[in-house]
């Protein structure tokens, strides 16, 4: 029987990648770096804002000093413009309010930092949804490493038999994998169907409530 669902957040619940893709140009721009048009971001993202950002800096001005440097205005920018573009996709709250409606155990498990992960979700989705919101914490290792799920599952009071992921790219399916938990890909997100299979989805989902085939309850 399926207990919990389990989220990414960024590409899975919510197409962030507008709000993304100017908050990082922003912060190169501020620096004298070329920015980059959209799609660009959708393989910049996906394993958390030092990576965003590292991935976005010319190859040869990775540093992480540079890093460091651009996140400030980064987190500045995006704390006040994480929500300028930013929407849920379409049937998602359909989705949820269905999962709700039979009783299951809602969780997010993001590599976007924590503190806009948690503010992020009751804007779009309300208080009361998700029962449990994990965002990417100081000296927590990011997905693919499977802390944040088993955290979210010790927290749920869950097996990992009564788990769902659900999310949108390769790390999300690795995180999956390295946590025991079955996987859906979906295709709505910033990856394509190829990168989730090769890194381990055991489904794939092309519309939100298609994911309703794999719960069991």
């Amino acid at each position: 029987m399926t207990k919990l669902v389990i989220f990414d957040l960024d590409g899975t619940l919510l197409n962030s990648l507008q709000d993304l893709a100017t908050s990082t140009n922003y912060a190169l721009q501020r620096h004298g770096y070329p920015t980059h048009e959209l799609p660009a971001f959708r393989y910049f993202v996906g394993n958390g804002i030092d990576k965003l950002l590292e991935r976005a800096l010319p190859e040869a001005e990775r540093s992480r000093e540079n890093v460091l440097k651009i996140r400030e205005d980064f987190m500045a920018y995006y704390a006040e413009h994480k929500a300028d573009f930013t929407a849920p996709y379409d049937g998602i709250c359909e989705l949820l309010k269905t999962l709700k409606r039979h009783q299951l155990l809602l969780a997010v498990a993001s590599n976007k930092y924590h503190a806009a992960t948690r503010e992020l979700i009751p804007e779009y989705f309300g208080e009361g949804v998700f029962d449990f919101v994990y965002g990417q914490r100081e000296g927590i290792p990011a997905k693919p490493n499977p802390t944040i799920v088993f955290d979210i599952m010790k927290e749920a009071g869950v097996s990992k038999e009564e788990v769902l992921y659900v999310g949108d790219s390769g790390v999300d399916m690795q995180t999956a994998v390295n946590s025991g938990v079955t996987s859906i890909g979906v295709t709505w997100g910033f990856r394509d169907r190829k990168e989730l299979l090769a890194n381990g989805a055991q489904y794939i989902a092309d519309e939100p409530y298609e994911i309703m085939k794999w719960v069991h309850l």
